[in-house]
């Protein structure tokens, strides 16, 4: 599948779409739940609990973000790809997160939610129509396509995936 178009995103979302390889992306939503699980094995539960600076997240925080960003963005690409044409809000992930519970979770617990969650949208992804993936809908109040989001999810979860490598477990 060929990458979204500039004009299909929020300049802000290049820094996730970046992330993916135009052969890839498939693959790449496929693996991120082993990889994910594959990062926070290694951790005991009390590590889930650090954070690497004053007033950053934890590391339970930074998977129940990625729980919730799986959320959202399968929650656009449903509603864009069956032409839902209602201008979709934008969400507040600090409000978000800070309402999470995600310190008090376990990481099998994260870590599931996660999984479910994603296998739930590769289903969704891989019966999409060749006009579906370039539909366009309002989110955040941009436009944006299908096609954007799913690049988005999976760079969404490289970014993360880096940070928590290089801040949390490096």
């Amino acid at each position: 599948m060929r990458k979204p178009e500039k004009s299909e995103y929020d300049p802000y979302y290049e820094k996730y779409i970046s992330l993916v390889d135009e052969s890839e992306l498939m693959a790449t939503l496929e693996n991120q739940s082993d990889e994910i699980r594959s990062l926070t094995s290694k951790l005991g539960e009390d590590r889930g609990t650090f954070a690497y600076a004053e007033g950053k997240w934890t590391v339970k925080e930074v998977l129940s973000h990625l729980v919730d960003g799986e959320r959202m963005f399968a929650y656009r690409i449903f509603r864009i790809a069956r032409g839902d044409r209602t201008p979709i809000e934008g969400f507040e992930q600090e409000g978000y997160i800070e309402n999470s519970h995600a310190n008090e979770r376990s990481f099998a617990d994260l870590q599931e939610e996660f999984e479910l969650l994603r296998r739930a949208n590769m289903l969704f992804l891989r019966n999409l129509g060749e006009q579906d993936w370039t539909r366009v809908g309002v989110a955040n109040n941009v436009e944006i396509s299908v096609r954007a989001l799913a690049y988005i999810m999976a760079g969404h979860i490289r970014h993360h995936a880096a940070i928590l490598r290089e801040r949390y477990l490096g």
